[in-house]
């Protein structure tokens, strides 16, 4: 397991396949894949299975070194130092790239040619992984096959754990939606900060 992770990390990190992609946005960035897995550890604890980075972590090549990190790392009562250890804890977006921004200056999706191309593989080399966290919309169709929307999903956690818990995007864009579904917070969170603890220690 370990020699694949290496061979796909060192490969994920060399990837220019979207480069004339995201040379045509808005944002006319290149490629710069954010990798935060760990190819010499064991199995993680925990794996987050985001969208994609965003325009801060493209810069900081640091998975969700921004506000929605800070609203994650609440959401499983930990701190960034565990949050940060590759070894406990793995994350693997959608796309590994900052898929750039459209003419509005909105956030493009995932390109779908990067699961195609490495998820498969980074999972099966991962193995099975004690905790799956489902953060978005493109991370619950692909592990889930999930056909209804987030929302949903999300409503249906208990149909998932202690394996799986399908989340909203923490994105301050969601905040209106936190308000409107008290019970996020309320029921899901405490049931999801047990697991994490349980899965860490």
């Amino acid at each position: 397991m370990s020699q694949d992770l290496q061979n796909l990390t060192r490969d994920i990190r060399d990837c220019r396949l979207c480069t004339a992609r995201f040379a045509q946005s808005a944002s006319q960035h290149a490629p710069r894949p954010v990798v935060w897995f760990s190819p010499d550890a064991a199995t993680p604890k925990v794996l987050i299975a985001g969208q994609a980075p965003g325009l801060r972590v493209h810069q900081s090549g640091r998975p969700f070194t921004d506000p929605s990190g800070d609203r994650l790392r609440d959401w499983l009562g930990i701190d960034e130092t565990v949050f940060y250890d590759a070894t406990k804890i793995a994350i693997v977006p959608m796309a590994f790239c900052f898929p750039g921004y459209d003419a509005r200056g909105s956030d493009l999706p995932p390109p779908p040619i990067c699961a195609k191309t490495w998820r498969a593989s980074v999972m099966a080399a991962m193995g099975p992984v004690p905790l799956t966290l489902l953060v978005g919309g493109h991370a619950m169709r692909w592990h889930l096959g999930a056909k209804s929307n987030v929302s949903r999903t999300v409503q249906d956690w208990k149909s998932h754990v202690p394996a799986v818990f399908p989340l909203p995007h923490p994105s301050w864009r969601n905040t209106a939606w936190l308000k409107k579904n008290p019970w996020f917070e309320a029921d899901l969170l405490p049931v999801l900060r047990r697991r994490v603890q349980e899965v860490l220690t």
